[in-house]
């Protein structure tokens, strides 16, 4: 039977992935490529595709395996990393997709350069952003393996394979477009299983979801079965969760690729009633299924990392496995796909062609990003078995970027100040560092501070000093009366 599902999963992803993609390419072929057709689109994705782009852009292996282990030992409040994203997608369709595709940059460190005319500092943070992006990857590929493993009984390492040549093969057709083209399948597929299997569960449940709440109220307390927990779990996690990701995602090549991509602004403003949605409502039934699946000795047995799938694998019916089993791997897929295509981005837009091919064409351009996506997919097989907590994992990741989040907003609406901004962020990267890695957080008693609020504390005070008392001219989206300007040519 497993054979069985195997099958089915392999069959559907081939038809929907390479299917969509190729139809994709030619018609886009058709119609004659543009600029940044195969990274970005050609910035021309329309409102659906934007929307559904930007909610499983950053929906994957976190909000499927992460919160089934988190939720082990934390309960409800681990949605927190949902309600995070949820922040996050504001944040980018308000604010920072709307800046990025006003000003008509490519990447990230593109637009640091536009702001802080400094080349230096747009290497130094294109090199650190490629990497972090990339760390993602190794866990959207860790989390196919273990789905496919699973459900269908190959090794973790054969599952992340197989989930590595499709997770290529979502974005080597036709780039972004393909990428927008197949969220909008995947997406209508991956919330039917979803919910119809949670509704096959909660007639399996011994107890109903009444005795999964007992359980955890007399084996940790009641404060795991409320959003807000205890007010040290909010500190510790909750609001660390939404600082965190907040600041690495709403700033990233990788969250804001879908606004990159956008016809125009507009767009990356409407796109919040459609990706918000559709991002926080999935980790209510992830956490639900985790917690469902601690409460039950025969699955309690196996672990946090394996409960949860086994407990899905054994309780439902076949057919309705192997849909679920496709809609998370839709949902894995999909940010492995921007997860890999972004990092490769940076490395062309702002590695490759600054620095050593200036007259790149598009074509010269398109084939290099294929061989690093190449590369970064086989790259990220080999940590992807040594199985890190995921979540624990990708909020460390997601501390690294707050400085660049802050001096993006200064650098637009207040002063930019290239002296600050290099020493600010390498300051707030040393601290990260020493905070993880020594025992200063024991000496301190502050064993609980999670790493994020440093890069904060460092980037605000820091960022702020430096920036007000060193030389630097006018925020770019400030004009003479103070208001703010309708695009980059009129900033300039």
């Amino acid at each position: 039977m497993r054979g069985l599902l195997l099958a089915l999963v392999i069959a559907y992803e081939l038809i929907v992935i390479v299917g969509i993609g190729l139809y994709v390419a030619k018609k886009a072929e058709s119609k004659g490529k543009g600029k940044d057709d195969f990274m970005l689109a050609g910035r021309d994705m329309p409102l659906f595709q934007v929307g559904a782009t930007l909610a499983l852009t950053i929906l994957g292996t976190v909000h499927i395996l992460g919160l089934f282990e988190h939720s082990w030992s934390m309960g409800v409040p681990s949605i927190w990393f949902s309600i995070a994203h949820v922040t996050t997608l504001a944040v980018i369709c308000v604010a920072t997709g709307r800046w990025v595709r006003r000003t008509g940059v490519s990447t990230i460190p593109e637009l640091l350069e536009v702001l802080f005319k400094s080349k230096g500092y747009r290497t130094l943070v294109a090199c650190a952003m490629a990497p972090l992006i990339w760390g993602i990857l190794t866990l959207e590929t860790q989390g196919a393996g273990i789905i496919l493993s699973t459900l269908t009984g190959v090794s973790i390492r054969e599952g992340a394979i197989i989930g590595a040549i499709f997770g290529v093969l979502y974005v080597y057709i036709a780039g972004m477009r393909e990428i927008g083209a197949v969220n909008l399948a995947n997406i209508a597929v991956m919330y039917a299983g979803v919910i119809v299997a949670t509704a096959f569960l909660t007639f399996g449940l011994p107890a109903g979801w009444d005795g999964v709440a007992e359980y955890y109220v007399s084996t940790s307390g009641p404060e795991y079965t409320s959003v807000f927990g205890s007010w040290e779990i909010f500190l510790a996690f909750g609001l660390s969760n939404v600082f965190a990701v907040t600041f690495f995602q709403g700033i990233s090549q990788k969250g804001l690729s879908g606004a990159l991509a956008a016809r125009d602004e507009a767009t990356v403003r409407k796109a919040l009633w459609i990706a918000a949605p559709l991002n926080g409502l999935f980790g209510v039934f992830t956490v639900s299924m985790g917690m469902a699946a601690k409460s039950m000795p025969e699955f309690n047995a196996l672990g946090p990392k394996l409960a949860a799938p086994t407990m899905l694998a054994e309780m439902l019916p076949w057919w309705l496995a192997a849909w679920l089993l496709a809609s998370f791997l839709g949902a894995v897929l999909s940010t492995y796909a921007v997860s890999v295509l972004a990092p490769a981005t940076l490395f062309v837009k702002d590695i490759y062609v600054p620095l050593y091919n200036p007259n790149a064409s598009e074509a010269e351009q398109t084939r290099m990003v294929r061989i690093v996506v190449l590369v970064l997919g086989l790259l990220a097989l080999l940590p992807a078995a040594t199985l890190p907590p995921i979540v624990g994992a990708i909020l460390w990741l997601f501390s690294w970027l707050v400085p660049v989040f802050w001096f993006v907003v200064f650098g637009l609406f207040w002063k930019r100040s290239t002296a600050a901004a290099v020493i600010t962020t390498i300051a707030a990267w040393i601290a990260t560092c020493v905070w993880s890695f020594t025992s200063l957080p024991s000496v301190l008693g502050w064993q609980s501070v999670h790493n994020v609020y440093i890069t904060c504390l460092v980037t605000g005070v820091l960022g702020i000093i430096l920036t007000a008392v060193l030389p630097g001219e006018k925020g770019l989206f400030r004009n003479r009366g103070g208001r703010f300007a309708s695009g980059l040519s009129q900033a300039q």
